[in-house]
């Protein structure tokens, strides 16, 4: 695996799709505003330990203008630009984060009347990632909201508990239900495949739970959309080969048989077969775009699509120059069953 993803250029043609799509807009505060911290100090977590993540600190007249823009950004965020909403909303805090390809930084946003928080988070754009962000929304269940100006990208916080603290903390414990979790991680692994989003290991995800009537209920969430489409080996884009997610495997291959993973495989591909049906012309609005752009190397395609080419024993992948047109490719495969 690639150990530092090089960042692709939102190109011209991606730029325009997110124009359609209302996804560009005009942002008081930048990616690069942010650099000119003047002190940072290490974030640690409630044990002592090392978050990876630095507390910044501004000038005072630096961070009076930084706390206007700001809390515009999560209003236009969250509330569609509604300025009435930032009367009552401070910057709590600005992290930064030391550890993965985009430097993101983290903001912590708080209302004035009952404390509450949320986060967002200002990212550098990179297109592998954009293409990510637009595929969760399009194929996934869950739906996303960010917006991009120029070089700088503005994503909405994805709640959940982080995988590897889940399987720390959580997954032994007496009223999980890991029957529940084992048929969650296959169809996660099948939305990973079926879109080809790679890295899903452990800390690149969370887990959500929400209580039923009589159980609960739980969803694996990517929160790290940088390697959409960008590898090589066919592998990596299949959460159950990563050793950080063996304890998800183990409770698959105690919980599971055969046959239960293929009716849960099938559901989870109708599932995407359906939502592709509903969005056909955004999605080949974004592979029109996508063929277009560079998310990743020729030699990575050339491996990926003699990978595939051989997993689904079709010679057609050979000839496919684009990662836009591998994936799509890897998409009518996946799915023609069920469209």
């Amino acid at each position: 695996m690639s150990k530092k993803k090089i960042i692709y250029k939102v190109g011209i043609p991606l730029r325009k799709y997110l124009q359609h799509y209302s996804r560009i807009a005009k942002l008081p505060v930048k990616y690069e505003d942010l650099l000119r911290y003047e002190i940072a100090i290490p974030l640690l977590d409630k044990h002592g330990k090392d978050t990876f993540w630095e507390k910044v600190f501004f000038p005072q007249h630096e961070m009076d203008e930084l706390n206007r823009g700001l809390t515009q950004i999560y209003s236009m965020l969250k509330a569609g630009g509604d300025t009435s909403v930032m009367e009552h909303l401070y910057v709590d805090r600005i992290d930064y984060c030391t550890f993965g390809n985009t430097n993101p930084f983290r903001i912590r946003i708080v209302n004035h009347f009952n404390d509450n928080y949320d986060y967002f988070y200002v990212k550098i754009a990179d297109a592998s990632r954009v293409y990510g962000l637009e595929l969760e929304h399009i194929l996934s269940p869950n739906r996303i909201n960010y917006m991009v100006d120029g070089n700088t990208l503005i994503e909405e916080h994805i709640a959940g508990i982080p995988g590897d603290q889940f399987i720390k903390n959580w997954l032994n414990n007496k009223e999980t239900n890991e029957i529940r979790i084992a048929k969650e991680f296959v169809k996660f692994n099948e939305r990973c495949f079926v879109r080809l989003l790679g890295d899903m290991r452990s800390y690149n995800y969370v887990i959500d739970i929400t209580p039923d009537f009589e159980e609960v209920q739980y969803r694996i969430r990517a929160i790290d959309f940088d390697q959409q489409s960008y590898e090589g080996r066919k592998s990596l884009y299949m959460p159950q080969f990563f050793k950080e997610n063996k304890a998800f495997v183990d409770l698959c291959q105690k919980h599971l048989n055969a046959e239960t993973v293929k009716q849960y495989q099938k559901e989870e591909r109708s599932l995407i077969a359906k939502r592709l049906k509903s969005s056909r012309y955004r999605l080949k609005d974004m592979f029109d775009a996508m063929i277009q752009d560079e998310v990743s190397s020729q030699e990575k395609i050339k491996e990926l699509r003699e990978h595939l080419s051989e997993h689904y024993n079709e010679e057609s992948f050979l000839n496919l120059l684009h990662m836009g047109d591998v994936l799509k490719k890897n998409l009518r495969m996946v799915l023609r069953k069920h469209l």
